[in-house]
């Protein structure tokens, strides 16, 4: 797993081991096992030990553990068992608003991706990013929503949600981390609107998305994908900065270092080796 680049980041919900293996198989970047908003009350305890049961069962297999909130009484029992599994390659941990709830999930000793889900957490957003243990950011666009009682879905919406999106990639960029996921879209039969919300995503400079079902992997991946046409000009771009020159001209334009950047990100998206 490439912890640099993900792409896509697929939910499946602990209280339905016997599809771990069916999610890792989907060719997602990295898959989440989720112990949180997909688990009922009282199946807090059957799900962790169901995904306890199956890391102990498959210590080949590397998955994301989402533990419960900060406030939720599972959730020291929770980082226990990240804790003693070297299959957990991070932990999520949602609705966090502080850079102390960070610090807490991190004593588990693996990395944190926080996932931004109130106004408190925006607020502390700086403070979050900046903790020790933090590997990349997240948000939840519908319970943000739901705390800053914005009509989720409508364009005024997802005016407020951008400004939620510019402050992820302002603090992963200042804290020096890996380019944030945006929040997962929740109509799963919408293959064409996905494609779009990916689109915007990548366009705004985040790295993937968080998927809820296997169908939106291949969607994900295919967006973010440069077409051919990109390629080649970033190949083109590379092969002619590596006469040294500081600014040079390809295809009648001119590129400088930021151009330069531009075409090693592109290729680095597709995979392929960097001259």
């Amino acid at each position: 797993m490439n912890s640099n680049i993900v792409r896509s980041a697929l939910f499946v919900p602990a209280t339905r081991p016997e599809r771990i293996p069916k999610a890792l198989a989907t060719g997602a970047d990295v898959v989440i096992v989720d112990l949180e908003d997909a688990v009922a009350e009282d199946l807090k305890r059957e799900a962790r030990d169901n995904l306890d049961a199956f890391l102990s069962e498959n210590p080949q297999a590397r998955v994301l553990v989402r533990i419960n909130a900060p406030t939720h009484p599972e959730q020291a029992d929770d980082l226990a068992l990240c804790a003693r599994h070297a299959g957990v390659a991070a932990v999520l941990l949602p609705k966090v608003e502080s850079a102390v709830q960070v610090a807490r999930a991190a004593g588990c000793g693996k990395p944190v991706w926080p996932i931004i889900e109130s106004a408190r957490g925006l607020a502390h957003l700086a403070e979050i990013a900046h903790a020790q243990g933090v590997e990349r950011l997240s948000f939840g666009a519908l319970d943000l929503g739901l705390d800053l009682g914005i009509a989720s879905g409508t364009a005024g919406a997802e005016r407020i949600l951008d400004q939620a999106r510019y402050a992820l990639l302002l603090q992963s960029r200042l804290a020096g981390l890996a380019a944030p996921l945006d929040s997962v879209f929740p109509d799963i039969k919408n293959l064409h609107g996905l494609a779009e919300t990916t689109a915007a995503a990548r366009d705004m400079g985040f790295g993937g998305l968080l998927c809820i079902h296997p169908s939106q992997v291949a969607v994900v991946h295919e967006t973010l994908m440069p077409d051919a046409e990109e390629l080649a000009w970033a190949q083109r771009v590379l092969a002619a900065g590596a006469s040294g020159e500081g600014v040079f001209v390809v295809d009648g334009q001119m590129v400088d270092a930021p151009v330069v950047g531009r075409a090693r990100r592109l290729l680095q998206r597709a995979g392929q080796a960097l001259p």
